[in-house]
């Protein structure tokens, strides 16, 4: 993507890039951990973060010592845990409203996609205010396959009515970015968890949705 050419659509990541659910999420790992007698480490979020239904619950298989195939029940206490600290708010992160004012403003159409479950993104936009801020939501129990598979992205451009090709993805986690790219999209950087690389995954990255370079980047007045 040329510097300063609007592309034909924006697809924004959700937790920790959009909206500050990342936090609520840490939150309910660390009641999901206490309650199994666990203390949940920056470490396991590192290699949370992002991570699809089947393999989420294969991570916490592995991270909580359960029986092969209970994952995927302590991947639900884990969701409504989550949707549980997201009806108490979930502030944007730094940036996203006025990021979504001039994308509105510049008749750029944009989404959200997110890995997930429908139940949680709902609660989240709830929390935030956003409900009816994008032209289309993307969860990843909508999709066959979850990120870093391409599924999630190319039902987001096939939402919006645009080619892949050219959207622009903005992410925060090696997952969100590999997909991404497998869809075909320009990718933009954005890590919001100490610790996370993004290194040869993106086309750019910057520190924050209020960086005036990502503005520039995308066309946009500043």
């Amino acid at each position: 993507m040329t510097r300063g050419a609007r592309p034909a659509a924006v697809i924004l990541d959700h937790d920790g890039l959009t909206l500050d659910s990342e936090t609520a999420w840490t939150r309910a790992e660390a009641k999901l951990f206490r309650r199994r007698g666990r203390t949940f480490t920056h470490d396991h979020k590192l290699e949370l973060i992002g991570s699809e239904g089947p393999m989420a619950a294969a991570k916490l298989e592995r991270m909580l010592d359960l029986e092969p195939g209970a994952g995927a029940a302590v991947l639900y206490e884990l969701g409504d845990l989550v949707v549980e600290e997201l009806a108490r708010g979930c502030e944007p992160m730094p940036g996203a409203r006025a990021l979504i004012a001039a994308l509105t403003q510049a008749e750029i159409p944009f989404a959200l996609c997110s890995n997930s479950p429908r139940r949680v993104v709902d609660a989240a936009l709830r929390g935030s205010g956003l409900t009816t801020a994008f032209a289309a939501t993307i969860a990843g129990d909508e999709v066959a396959h979850g990120k870093p598979a391409p599924d999630p992205y190319l039902a987001a451009a096939a939402a919006l009515g645009v080619p892949a090709a050219g959207c622009v993805a903005i992410e925060d986690s090696p997952t969100g970015a590999t997909s991404a790219r497998a869809a075909g999209m320009t990718v933009i950087g954005i890590p919001s968890v100490p610790g996370v690389s993004l290194a040869g995954l993106v086309d750019a990255e910057f520190a924050s949705l209020e960086d005036p370079g990502l503005r520039a980047l995308l066309g946009l007045q500043s």
